[in-house]
């Protein structure tokens, strides 16, 4: 059962508190440009194959050009000290505009970000089989770091660049609306469309539906300062933010 449908399948509390169960298990670690053979790059490599989105490498490794630029943020997702999922995201401000979504729809992004506006650009989100057969709810776990980057960055958008049979889950869940019609994505051999979640109205209602998005700024700020100043690992505090019912108003 694919998360979206679990959490409709079961009542929301239920939903909810089975995961911030599974999140006292979690660690998320920050993986740096440099550690050019982090396992999250492996992961990558194995989900691309297994859909056949990448040729065979001898290294067994997928890393592109926006890993390296200085708003990239990217994460590896461990339960129980095994790496189930990974994350990317990027930063877009009207000063550093580069990322992968920004590659492709960049006529509709450039007028936003020239009034402005701050954009997280979630992408690379992979997952280890095995665990996604555990773990129907991984998605959850895993783009609780993008929901925590849009409260951290005080950003107006966040977007979800997916195939078109993927958005009913960002529009379900992030109450999602779609930016710009489907187009080819780096080479991929199937479209992708752009959907955008407006962070500042949805983001209070969001952690009143599903908690487990809640976290403490000590949290935030372990996972998005600057990686010479962050932590390498970082543990959810999503029962310290429901003790100090922390959450924007």
């Amino acid at each position: 059962m694919s998360a979206a449908a679990q959490s409709q399948a079961v009542p929301a509390s239920h939903f909810a508190g089975s995961l911030i169960d599974i999140l006292d298990r979690v660690e998320y670690r920050r993986v740096s440009a440099e550690e050019q053979f982090d396992p999250v790059y492996r992961l990558r490599y194995e989900a691309y194959r297994r859909e056949e989105f990448v040729p065979i490498s001898p290294g067994e490794l997928v890393v592109d050009e926006f890993d390296d630029l200085p708003n990239a943020y990217c994460y590896g997702i461990y339960i129980d000290g095994l790496l189930v999922s990974s994350l990317r995201f990027h930063h877009l401000t009207r000063e550093e505009r580069r990322s992968p979504s920004h590659s492709v729809f960049k006529d509709v992004l450039d007028p936003l970000l020239d009034q402005g506006l701050s954009i997280i650009d979630p992408g690379r989100f992979t997952a280890d089989y095995e665990a996604s057969l555990a773990y129907p709810a991984l998605p959850f776990l895993t783009l609780r770091i993008a929901v925590m980057a849009t409260w951290h960055f005080r950003v107006k958008y966040c977007l979800s660049s997916v195939r078109p049979e993927h958005a009913a889950f960002y529009r379900r869940v992030f109450n999602s609306s779609r930016l710009s019609e489907a187009r080819y994505y780096h080479g991929l051999n199937f479209p992708m469309e752009m959907w955008a979640c407006d962070c500042p109205v949805v983001y209070p209602n969001l952690l009143k539906r599903y908690p487990f998005f809640m976290s403490t700024e000590e949290e935030r700020r372990r996972l998005f300062t600057p990686p010479h100043l962050a932590p390498l690992w970082t543990r959810p505090t999503v029962r310290a933010a429901q003790l100090e019912n922390i959450a924007p108003v």
